[in-house]
């Protein structure tokens, strides 16, 4: 379907609502039914699909793809290069109650090249560390360090992934310190106290 022509930097879908005082970047797309609030900043090259919300005060970086049916909630604060999975979830609020109006909105920091899958949880004030992977389904109540690899309910650790996507032949069970090398870029990494860094 061709895009209708605009003077904008950015598209924006007919069916889709960008409030005036929303910051949105070159490039980027916002597609169907999508709702972006006053006071956002999405950076630009962005994707945003279908019936994506972007509430108010939150930061998107650049280069970041949302998927359809994700709300980013106040508080949510997303760096560059970061791919959020379809129907994936965001919460901002601990203890939440229909008839509670002083809660408390608790930050949730996704870091560059973070990638999140489809219908996962990240429950708020969690950091997700640099080119880390959450895999479909988990339910994050915990921060996930760099380039780790998370499953489950709670999300626990199974092992590592390189900038690249590729899981990298690291024994994880044993926690073994020493240096790997992604089979697929070749790029290195070291292994140190269980945690992961580019050489």
């Amino acid at each position: 379907m061709a895009e209708p022509k605009s003077d904008l930097p950015y598209f924006v879908h007919p069916t889709a609502e960008v409030a005036a005082t929303a910051a949105i970047g070159a490039g980027t797309k916002i597609w169907h039914q999508s709702q972006i609030m006053g006071g956002a900043r999405i950076g630009t090259n962005c994707k945003l699909g279908k019936s994506v919300y972007v509430d108010s005060g939150v930061e998107i970086g650049n280069n970041v793809k949302i998927q359809n049916g994700i709300s980013v909630y106040k508080g949510v604060t997303v760096e560059d290069d970061v791919l959020l999975g379809p129907h994936m979830v965001f919460t901002n609020d601990l203890y939440p109650r229909a008839f509670n109006d002083s809660y408390e909105i608790l930050p949730t920091l996704v870091k560059k090249g973070a990638s999140v899958g489809a219908n996962a949880t990240i429950v708020c004030g969690v950091t997700l560390g640099n080119f880390c992977m959450v895999g479909a389904g988990s339910v994050v109540t915990a921060d996930v360090t760099d380039y780790a690899l998370v499953v489950g309910n709670p999300a626990r650790v199974i092992g590592y992934v390189c900038a690249c996507g590729k899981r990298l032949a690291v024994d994880y069970k044993n926690k073994r310190d020493g240096q790997v090398i992604c089979e697929r870029c070749g790029k290195q990494f070291k292994i140190e106290a269980s945690l992961l860094s580019v050489i």
